[in-house]
């Protein structure tokens, strides 16, 4: 069965540490023309109900929970009766936006069956505590976040993060994905495993320019 990835990309803010900066969002749908699990809730939850197209929404899964990826998840809950689900990590993080709890907890290796394709969770620390990617073998992908971008590792200037930690979730988790896997960020352009494997064989690679 071919696996069905809608795309939307939304802009906004992000704030932390007491700074505010304009973002763009990419927002991806995964299942088939059925069902379907979102990954964040960003900035328009009108783009990403027209994503959804009528489907059942199975989760709305949150990478990390930076405000600008999980600012309209309670609302986009509402509107589909879908559970929030996050790692229990960013918590902290998580708190400095919402009052009310996710639904449910993210795990290491929890397997979403969706749309005849399956989604695994991949607990990223670096970028956050709680950062995770989602693997989707039967798609040849996996979803990042803000964990690995095109050109190098997510950004850890900021409270909550960690240079050191990010890259050593990237080569011990990241990079035992087959190189052609495409690798589908929160921000962005796709990029592949391969590619980001070359990018930081030497040296630290490269920060992207956004600030996540």
């Amino acid at each position: 069965m071919v696996v069905r990835i809608d795309h939307a990309v939304t802009s906004g803010t992000f704030s932390l540490d007491g700074q505010t900066f304009e973002v763009d969002n990419n927002v991806w749908v995964v299942g088939n023309d059925r069902e379907c699990v979102v990954i964040d809730a960003p900035h328009d939850p009108v783009a990403i109900v027209k994503l959804i197209d009528g489907r059942h929404v199975q989760a709305i899964i949150c990478t990390h929970a930076h405000d600008d990826h999980v600012r309209f998840a309670p609302s986009l809950a509402y509107a589909t009766g879908a559970p929030i689900m996050l790692h229990p990590d960013d918590l902290p993080v998580w708190k400095l936006t919402h009052r009310r709890l996710p639904s449910a907890w993210l795990t290491q290796g929890q397997v979403f069956n969706v749309g005849g394709t399956t989604l695994q969770v991949i607990h990223t620390p670096g970028h956050s505590p709680g950062a995770i990617c989602l693997y989707a073998p039967e798609a040849n992908t996996v979803f990042t976040g803000d964990t690995l971008f095109q050109g190098g590792p997510g950004a850890t200037g900021r409270s909550f993060s960690d240079y050191d930690i990010i890259v050593h979730s990237i080569r011990t988790k990241l990079f035992t994905l087959p190189d052609q896997t495409v690798v589908k960020t929160g921000h962005g352009s796709d990029t592949t495993i391969g590619a980001e494997r070359a990018s930081l064989g030497e040296g630290r690679g490269r920060v992207p320019p956004q600030p996540q």
